[in-house]
C-alpha cells in the first residue's frame, strides 16, 4: 500500500521541481485541481499519453482529456479500527469548444465511492462533465 503512495508523492515532487512552461496564447490551458483527492494528473490528450501531468495545453476545438485521480477510501477494520487504502481512477471527458488563450480548470472529486470530473471555464461555469470513470 505504501509503495504506490510513495511513487505518487515522488512524481508530484519531481513535477514541482521544474518550472511550469509559459502558456501558448494559441492554445487553451487546462489546470488540474482537487478538493478531495491526494493527486490529480493530466494523463492523456486525445488518447496520447502526456509527458507532463501538471496541465493540459490544447489547440482550438474538440478534445478528449483523461486525468488520473488518486484518493483514499476508508473501510471498517477489526476492533473498530478504520483502515484506508489508495484508489486510482481515470476520468475521461470531452469538450468541443476549447478556445485559444483561455484558461480552464479540470476538477476531480470523490464522495465516498462516487468519482466525478468537471471542467470549468475562466468564469467558473461548468462546461463539461465526465463521460467515463474507471477505477482500479
Amino acid at each position: 500500500m505504501r509503495q504506490p503512495l510513495l511513487i505518487s508523492a515522488l512524481i508530484a515532487l519531481a513535477g514541482c521541481a521544474s518550472p511550469m512552461p509559459p502558456a501558448d496564447p494559441q492554445q487553451a490551458w487546462v489546470e488540474m485541481f482537487t478538493y478531495t483527492g491526494n493527486l490529480v494528473m493530466a494523463d492523456k490528450l486525445d488518447g496520447k499519453r502526456l509527458d507532463d501531468g501538471r496541465y493540459f495545453q490544447v489547440p482550438l476545438g474538440s478534445h478528449e482529456l483523461q486525468m488520473r485521480y488518486d484518493y483514499e477510501i476508508y473501510g471498517g477494520g477489526f476492533g473498530g479500527m478504520f483502515e484506508s487504502s489508495q484508489r486510482t481512477c481515470y476520468i475521461v471527458l470531452r469538450y468541443d469548444h476549447f478556445a485559444p488563450g483561455q484558461r480552464y480548470r479540470l476538477e476531480g472529486r470523490s464522495a465516498g465511492i462516487t468519482i466525478s470530473g468537471r471542467l470549468y471555464d475562466a468564469q467558473r461555469q461548468m462546461v463539461a462533465e465526465d463521460r467515463e470513470v474507471t477505477c482500479l
